[in-house]
């Protein structure tokens, strides 16, 4: 198994959806419901800070220990 770190920059939704093993959709509707990773709009793209998406990993896998 490859262990993958986080990149230094923003992350697009493709690259999230990778990360996690998802389609691109599943993060909208995630988005959609509020039950998603935290991303921010910058003008009309939507982006993902690599630091708050991997505290809200961890808090999905606190919560399933």
């Amino acid at each position: 198994m490859t262990v993958r770190t986080l990149p230094e920059r923003y992350l697009t939704p493709a690259d999230v959806a990778e990360l996690l093993g998802v389609p691109v959709e599943t993060l909208y509707q995630w988005r959609r419901k509020r039950t998603g990773p935290p991303a921010f709009r910058v003008g009309r793209h939507l982006r993902y800070d690599p630091v708050r998406l991997r505290q809200w990993v961890d808090g999905l896998t606190e919560v399933a220990a």
